[in-house]
């Protein structure tokens, strides 16, 4: 971790304008797979944390740079939490790149019970850490890596949902899919992950190397909140050393109010849990999901739950001159 260079005041202040904004604000980088995120500690709830700060922080070349901010914040603060958060100690408030709220990242959660460890507000040897969030509580805990080094987290990401039903399956998905790049039109399978998803499974490595997600793919019927869209190639099985048989597939990801990112959690349990589906009851209930930052691991419970596992890095301490974000 890098310290800060210059006296970082507290967070509890909006913008350069409000009357309370202080010179700097306190904020620390981090990433999961390469998700990264602006961390900001405002456990007293007093950050008037506006779309527009958001944007300015999020932006690469003229901000902190990041695909989201993530606010921790004491859940009783939190006027719109859910009812079934009201036991957590501690909020994840998510916010993408363009400054709109989120119900859920699955990097992010990784990324934020890491952040509450380094703040001292959490210690794994005691047990998992509850997190509210948006779309519910969600369960975290320290565990051993798959690949490389370093802190590896798994969360419940609890149900995972396909809203068409099974009839969708029978016809490939319940969307049509057009993605810039692909001459084709591709059915899409809408996936409920506590967010939004629709998952497209292309034949060859070669067409997910061709897509073009610099812009959002035009889904029909486009949910009203909008959809992430993952493009998929499944890689096959493998026997794992305690003779497990694991899935593996290859995911790039556009988020919505975001854009293509490194990595996506929550993206990377919709995928799974399609090809899952696709597959049939013989298809394997644990799968590595390769992304452009990373690996990930999705394992899918019979009950219809999941859970995500995979790193998180803290890189960096940030003291922002607010004043200058609007430079």
């Amino acid at each position: 971790m890098t310290a800060p260079t210059t006296p970082v005041a507290s967070t509890h202040a909006s913008t350069a304008a409000s009357t309370h904004a202080p010179v700097t604000l306190a904020a620390v980088r981090g990433h999961g797979t390469q998700n990264d995120f602006v961390l900001l500690d405002d456990r007293d709830g007093r950050l008037d944390l506006t779309a527009a700060l958001v944007a300015r922080l999020c932006d690469r070349r003229a901000g902190v740079g990041g695909d989201g901010v993530i606010r921790l914040v004491a859940t009783r603060h939190v006027p719109d939490a859910p009812d079934a958060t009201a036991g957590t100690p501690w909020f994840m408030d998510y916010r993408n790149a363009d400054g709109s709220i989120a119900q859920m990242c699955g990097n992010g959660v990784r990324v934020f019970a890491r952040f509450a460890q380094r703040l001292g507000l959490w210690d794994p040897a005691t047990g998992p850490l509850a997190v509210g969030t948006r779309a519910g509580v969600r369960t975290v805990a320290a565990t051993e890596p798959d690949v490389g080094s370093g802190p590896w987290f798994t969360v419940g990401m609890g149900s995972v949902t396909l809203p068409a039903g099974p009839d969708a399956l029978a016809t490939g998905g319940d969307a049509q899919v057009d993605v810039a790049g692909l001459t084709v039109t591709r059915p899409g399978l809408s996936v409920d992950v506590g967010n939004p998803h629709t998952v497209v499974v292309l034949a060859q490595e070669q067409d997910l190397e061709a897509a073009g997600l610099t812009r959002a793919p035009d889904v029909t019927p486009l949910p009203p909140q909008g959809t992430n869209v993952e493009l998929v190639v499944p890689l096959g099985e493998q026997v794992a050393a305690d003779g497990t048989v694991v899935g593996r597939l290859r995911m790039r990801v556009h988020e919505r109010g975001v854009g293509e990112t490194r990595s996506c959690g929550t993206g990377a349990v919709a995928a799974a849990a399609a090809v899952r589906a696709w597959g049939g009851p013989q298809a394997p209930g644990t799968w590595l999901v390769d992304v452009p930052g990373g690996t990930l691991r999705v394992t899918l419970h019979a009950d219809g739950r999941a859970d995500l596992a995979g790193p998180a890095v803290l890189v960096a301490d940030v003291a922002v001159d607010v004043a200058a974000l609007d430079a």
